[in-house]
């Protein structure tokens, strides 16, 4: 009844599948929580950061899911270790979800780090091929149990309108594929979903990179779903 994760290894399309319906559950949350998530960036004065994380946080609890007794580590605002639940199968899941706020002006990237991918990053930068690897395994092996490293990314995409007054426009919600599914979406330094992060390695600064929402769409339409502010229209899944 419980799929090994290690098989998806010979079943991408299946761990598409499984990606696609965990980033369905995250969209879910976040549509039915749109409109409180609007009034707490009106309203709170914490950095915009935290504002995001609360909210995320706020909407995955209010909706609820599974819980498998395993603690996760990582740098990611929520980590859960969870069953995740599909007609034909169940499998244990690693589900990390990480929380951005930028201004508007940014909406068409989101901003991470190693530590938060299971894939390698290749891209050009200054002409030169670069090579990271992600420091998140595709499957996490802890207590006796395997589970499968899923990673959302929810970007609150906001307006100032005064120094002390911010207004949320949109939410992006995007599910990074597994590192499994490398070949399928960055290959090489030229086939690639990332563009440059804003790191300095003349200052020795931490590596960083940008993930293209524009390239990963083109790659997958449904792997990055926008909701608009305000509730109106309703959300519609984009496929």
């Amino acid at each position: 009844m419980t799929l090994d994760p290690k098989t998806l290894k010979d079943n991408l399309d299946l761990l598409e599948s499984i990606e696609k319906a965990t980033l369905r559950l995250v969209v879910q949350a976040i549509d039915d929580f749109r409109n409180q998530a609007s009034e707490m960036f009106t309203q709170e004065h914490d950095l915009v950061a935290d504002i995001g994380e609360d909210i995320t946080r706020e909407a995955i609890d209010r909706l609820g899911m599974s819980i498998i007794p395993v603690r996760l580590f990582g740098k990611m605002d929520y980590k859960r270790a969870r069953y995740l639940f599909l007609p034909e199968f169940a499998i244990r899941q690693a589900l990390f979800i990480d929380s951005k706020a930028e201004a508007i002006s940014g909406q068409g990237t989101a901003t991470i780090q190693t530590a938060q991918t299971s894939m390698k990053i290749r891209q050009q930068r200054a002409g030169v091929r670069v090579e990271e690897l992600g420091k998140l395994p595709t499957i996490i092996e802890k207590e006796g149990q395997c589970l499968l490293t899923t990673t959302v990314f929810v970007k609150y995409n906001y307006k100032e309108i005064q120094k002390t007054e911010k207004r949320l426009e949109s939410i992006s919600i995007l599910c990074l594929p597994n590192g499994l599914l490398q070949q399928r979406y960055n290959p090489d330094a030229f086939d690639t979903i990332w563009l440059a992060g804003r790191n300095a390695p003349s200052r020795d600064e931490a590596f960083r990179v940008r993930i293209s929402l524009k390239r990963l769409k083109q790659k997958a339409h449904w792997r990055v779903q926008y909701i608009t502010l305000p509730a109106l229209p309703p959300f519609t899944w984009d496929e």
